[in-house]
């Protein structure tokens, strides 16, 4: 991985990228580590985590790799402190980990429906509790960005869990926002409209399936409700994560960015 010249914005902050091992969470930390942080890969592969965090470092960026479950508490709060008694400080967190299922509501097994909103909800929960820990005892306050959705104000057929995690996730932001100011820390959410990531790419053959079309027609059909037929780029979402890590103020907390080609607009 050949990082790009950035401009610094980032310089000597300490960042946390959860789910990093792959997608979104990868690009997002490549992002911040050629912006001059120190980024921790986050990942429940560890040996995904380290090999992501060898290629930033190949590039000439700063990375370590970390096994993160984010559902386990007693990991998430050892791995954590163990990296803010390393560098010193926690600044920023990106709390990226998540699943999807695809079924509707009445198929939905109360397992997966619990499966999934941990991974988003437990999650974002527990790592960001983890991280305030270290941005309030400090003088530099911080950044907690969640990964959200345009399914965080729309809904759709068969994403019943993953949707109201989604919307969940624009209240924790919003919580922590009111109660993270005085400390100065910020917390905002982004909602990426469609990614074609390996959750798209999972969904693709089920929706094919069950709506009796092509998976190019699935696609199609998606984009259509875009304003130009294009995907979210993972590199757009690195961009409007890097601009809410380095944002010097609270003016910008709270906020929920759909970052999604016009599916959603506020």
């Amino acid at each position: 991985m050949t990082l790009s010249t950035g401009s610094g914005q980032l310089q000597g902050k300490v960042a946390i990228v959860t789910g990093a091992g792959a997608g979104i969470g990868k690009t997002i930390a490549a992002k911040f580590a050629a912006e001059g942080a120190i980024v921790c890969i986050a990942d429940i592969n560890g040996d995904t985590a380290e090999a992501v965090s060898n290629e930033i470092c190949a590039g000439g960026g700063k990375a370590v790799g970390v096994q993160m479950d984010v559902t386990n508490e007693q990991e998430v709060t050892a791995v954590v402190d163990d990296l803010a008694g390393r560098f010193g400080h926690i600044d920023v967190l990106v709390a990226n980990a998540g699943i999807q299922h695809i079924d509707e509501i009445a198929d939905v097994s109360f397992a997966d429906w619990k499966r999934v909103l941990s991974v988003h909800l437990d999650g974002s929960f527990l790592t960001t509790r983890a991280c305030l820990k270290h941005m309030y005892s400090g003088t530099q306050g911080g950044s907690v960005i969640l990964l959200g959705s345009v399914h965080s104000y729309l809904a759709s057929e068969q994403k019943g869990p993953y949707i109201v995690a989604k919307h969940g996730l624009v209240g924790l932001a919003r919580t922590i926002a009111k109660e993270g100011a005085k400390h100065g820390v910020r917390a905002n959410t982004i909602c990426p409209g469609l990614v074609r990531t390996a959750l798209i790419e999972a969904q693709l053959p089920i929706l094919s399936k069950d709506r009796g079309i092509s998976e190019e027609q699935v696609i199609t059909d998606m984009l259509q409700t875009t304003v130009d037929g294009e995907f979210t780029t993972q590199a757009e979402l690195a961009d409007v994560a890097t601009f809410l890590a380095a944002f010097p103020s609270n003016a910008l907390t709270g906020q929920s960015i759909s970052v999604s080609h016009g599916i959603h607009m506020l």
